[in-house]
């Protein structure tokens, strides 16, 4: 297709074998169109096999595509200009649906022309800020994930221009994971206009875009996918918020899953959402519930829980929850005592594993982390009866630092009844500037989770200065440049002050389940 400026857009088509016209299903992406996210949906095929001419776009820049690639900036006008082509595409009958996850899944947000909209579409693992939903998480920059994805689209840029001995570097430096040492580096040499680098450079605080669908677009059916150990979590729960503020009825999936790491996948689901409303299929009973989130631990799907009082915890220690990591506990709130000293370290930086910004993502066993001495560990007593923990968990400490920055890094995680496993579920940072030697009130946000811990089992809160290589080590001075850890890198002693301390999960969904109509029945999914 040809946008509007003159450049062409190639594209790749899957057409049923049966006589037309037929609902298009498009997706836009930079990553080669034959490869069409088969990472993590069916192939283009198996859509065309039920009815569907499907469409596979390499945006502008990428693949075959002509012009110059300039990320997310250049969706709106070029997603309406395909927009527009799809409903006049041969054998079309009219009729478009979006799909597609990650960068795939905000091109179908975007559109300059509140009329050139798909008439329904499922973003994946998205969002639409950039710092939050795609570059920062608690004021730090994502290193290893924001460092190898653009990397990768480098790599691209490379093999675009004919240049093998950077693509082969870049490949070298991804293989060995020496990039996390001289990623930056290579971005500046291969990509110095990405915006992977601009992402990296930017401070947390600055001018970052936040793109805004048309109301328009919101309110078109659509259906919502993210997963608890992914990067891009928020995005979809925002999504969701605006989609509802505009007048739109979204379908929310909620799956314990990974970025590309989908279990099964959810194509049956999302076949059964386009027939209803392209081929005007009757409602199959998957989608009857606008919202189901499958437990972590249990992998039941469920409904939101219903608005009530969660639990609260309040942190305690004699001042030994670093060294000895069954020391600390987690107990009441008005039974919140005490403080502990952490010192970070940036020659031994205590690492990141596993969650929603590892290059490992999802639970993990993280034992052997909290026997650090530099690891401060807060555990509950045995649960007398299942608990189910639901929402956004948030962390309030008095901190104080002797450098003008630091990082606080918190997991939670549930122990069994022999201490054998120590299963990380959520994982959150806060990186702060504050006046060295005086106190205040730090508020940390984990990411999202629903899981169902079992009578006997333990939770835990464990807490340090550093989770590299996910975020880059804080080097204490205040400046901020991200990497690794350098010569310029400076000690941090934190002071954490228990007696105000708490831990309490915020809401998942800003939603009544009474109002705007049932949730709908608790039952799986109908994906895979």
């Amino acid at each position: 297709m040809t946008c509007r400026d003159g450049t062409s857009l190639a594209s790749r088509i899957w057409s049923p074998q049966a006589p037309g016209p037929w609902p298009v299903l498009l997706m836009r992406q930079p990553y080669w169109r034959a490869i069409a996210s088969t990472i993590t949906y069916a192939h283009p095929s198996w859509y065309a096999s039920h009815g569907f001419q499907v469409v596979v776009q390499d945006v502008r820049g990428k693949g075959d595509s002509g012009g110059e690639f300039g990320g997310f900036a250049q969706e709106a006008a070029d997603g309406a200009d395909s927009i527009r082509w799809a409903r006049q595409l041969e054998g079309s009958n009219g009729q478009v649906g979006c799909y597609g996850f990650s960068y795939q899944g905000l091109t179908q947000l975007l559109s300059d022309d509140p009329t050139a909209i798909p008439d329904c579409l499922a973003p994946a693992m998205t969002g639409l800020n950039e710092c939050c939903d795609w570059a920062v998480t608690g004021g730090a920059h994502w290193w290893a994930l924001g460092l190898g994805w653009g990397l990768q689209l480098a790599a691209q840029r490379c093999q675009r221009r004919g240049d093998g001995s950077g693509w082969r570097a870049i490949r070298r430096s991804l293989e060995t994971g020496s990039f996390l040492e001289e990623g930056l580096e290579l971005l500046e040499r291969h990509d110095p206009e990405g915006m992977a680098r601009r992402w990296l450079l930017e401070p947390a605080n600055g001018n970052w875009p936040c793109h805004r669908p048309p109301p328009t677009l919101l309110r078109q059916p659509m259906l919502l996918i993210g997963g608890w150990w992914d990067p891009h979590l928020g995005g979809i729960l925002d999504l969701w918020a605006q989609s509802r503020l505009a007048g739109g009825l979204p379908t929310l999936r909620i799956g314990a899953w990974s970025h590309t790491n989908w279990q099964g996948g959810i194509d049956r689901l999302q076949l059964a959402f386009f027939q209803h409303h392209l081929q005007r299929q009757p409602l199959p009973p998957e989608l009857g519930a606008p919202a189901l989130l499958e437990d972590a631990r249990s992998h039941r799907w469920q409904a939101p829980a219903a608005p009530s009082i969660q639990p609260v915890w309040g942190l305690a220690s004699g001042g030994l929850a670093a060294i000895d990591s069954q020391e600390g506990q987690l107990v009441s709130p008005q039974a919140s005592w005490g403080e502990v000293t952490l010192v970070h370290d940036p020659w031994r930086p205590v690492p990141g594993r596993g969650g929603h910004l590892g290059l490992d993502p999802g639970p993990c066993q993280r034992g052997d982390i909290d026997q650090r001495g530099d690891v401060a560990c807060f555990t509950s007593a045995p649960l007398p009866r299942p608990l189910r923990l639901e929402g956004r968990p948030r962390l309030s400490i008095a901190v104080e630092a002797d450098q003008p920055s630091f990082d606080l890094c918190a997991a939670l995680s549930v122990l069994d009844s022999t201490d054998a496993s120590v299963l990380q579920l959520s994982t959150g940072m806060a990186r702060c500037h504050r006046q060295p030697g005086r106190s205040s009130v730090l508020q940390l946000q984990l990411q999202p989770l629903l899981a169902t811990l079992a009578a006997g089992q333990r939770l835990r809160l464990s807490l340090a200065g550093a989770a590299w290589p996910q975020i880059a080590v804080n080097p204490g001075h205040g400046d901020d440049p991200p990497g690794p850890s350098g010569p310029g890198h400076r000690v941090i002693s934190l002071r954490l002050d228990l007696q105000q301390s708490s831990l309490q999960l915020m809401p998942l969904l800003d939603l009544d389940p009474g109002a705007d109509g049932d949730l709908g029945p608790i039952g799986e999914p109908g994906a895979n």
